[in-house]
């Protein structure tokens, strides 16, 4: 990579497609974060105040539309009640220390080969099942209102735009919040929320730790540092990525954020709707920070729950899809089904021992 390329890709610009590419990070972001207000302790605004944080500090850092996202195993447990808060701050600074000591010795590749492919792709497919089990309980509160979140879904799958599907329905349902409850006055957040670390030492929180650890290597830094390769010809290499998700991490869930990643998905979103810098990140990390000011308990309280069921189908659709890629589909598809029917922390661990097995055998 010449020196102007390089600088070209690693730079921070404010164009029109700084302000379109920010749009395709927030597409997971915000749908999971919203549900994770509505049914758990998390606070949205403090929440959101650390997206926009960590969007502005990594934006800068990388001069790359890096994703900063929900790490998605560990959300979609706290949406189906298997994880209390405590238990899913716990599990995020766990994960804050693991992956920055994994980042800073630069032991990711070796993690990586125990772990396999087909498993991060169940471990994908099991959160899909999980959230989809959750979206459709909700749903049930009002099947109408969830069949208008459906149709907006459909209606933006059948215009092309499919990935943004599922930011339509969170958008509806935040405009509907607004409807009902008004237009808050802005606040800052205040003091973070304080959870009990000592009580949330518990089995779901090492299930969770241990299940999200394979979808962080996986897909939030190997294939992250692929993309950046591939898309902007940009050497980011998986231990820095590793790396900077641990400081992220380990700053951010003890004020009061929720455990985030990098993703390839963020990535390649933002770049499909024109983000080519850190540009992107700035503006959506902005974006953030204003939105933390409006994101008042009585707004929160006002978001049609039918809606969320609709918002949360659409995204584990999304998430479960994924194995269709899986080397070995079989495997992928019944650690899924597995993690259903026990734990997904248990449903991990079976598929690594399966996979090596599979391995040894051919």
């Amino acid at each position: 990579m010449t020196e102007s390329a390089s600088k070209r890709s690693r730079s921070v610009d404010f164009g029109s497609r700084a302000v379109t590419g920010a749009i395709g990070d927030s597409i997971t972001v915000v749908p999971l974060v919203v549900a994770l207000a509505l049914l758990t302790d998390v606070s949205l605004p403090h929440a959101l105040a650390a997206f926009g944080v960590f969007q502005l500090v990594w934006g800068v850092r990388y001069g790359l539309p890096v994703s900063v996202e929900p790490m998605k195993a560990l959300a979609a447990l706290a949406i189906a009640g298997a994880l209390t808060y405590a238990e899913l701050a716990l599990a995020g600074a766990i994960l804050g220390a693991v992956l920055l000591a994994i980042g800073l010795t630069g032991t990711l590749a070796y993690v990586e080969r125990w772990i396999g492919e087909p498993v991060i792709r169940g471990v994908q497919f099991a959160v899909g099942l999980i959230l989809l089990e959750t979206g459709l309980g909700l749903a049930t509160d009002d099947p109408a209102v969830a069949l208008v979140g459906v149709a907006i879904a459909g209606a933006f799958a059948l215009a092309g735009r499919g990935k943004a599907s599922a930011l339509a329905v969170a958008v509806v349902g935040v405009a509907t919040a607004f409807v009902v409850a008004g237009v808050p006055t802005p606040r800052l957040p205040g003091a973070p929320p304080t959870p009990a670390f000592g009580a949330a030492l518990t089995r779901a929180t090492v299930d969770g730790v241990v299940a999200q650890l394979a979808m962080t290597i996986g897909n939030a830094a190997l294939a992250t540092s692929l993309l950046f390769a591939d898309l902007f010809d940009a050497d980011v290499t998986p231990d820095e990525l590793s790396t900077s998700m641990g400081v992220t991490n380990l700053i951010a869930v003890p004020l009061g954020g929720i455990p985030m990643c990098h993703g390839c998905d963020g990535v390649a979103g933002k770049y499909a709707f024109g983000a080519r810098t850190g540009g992107a990140n700035v503006v959506l990390g902005a974006g953030y920070l204003v939105a933390a000011l409006f994101a008042t308990p009585a707004l929160i309280a006002a978001f049609p729950l039918a809606m969320l069921g609709a918002l949360l189908a659409v995204v584990a659709v999304s998430l479960a899809r994924n194995v269709t890629d899986s080397g070995n589909r079989a495997l992928s598809v019944g650690i899924g089904l597995l993690a259903v029917a026990t734990n997904l922390g248990v449903a991990f661990v079976v598929g690594i021992v399966l996979h090596l097995a599979w391995g040894r055998m051919k």
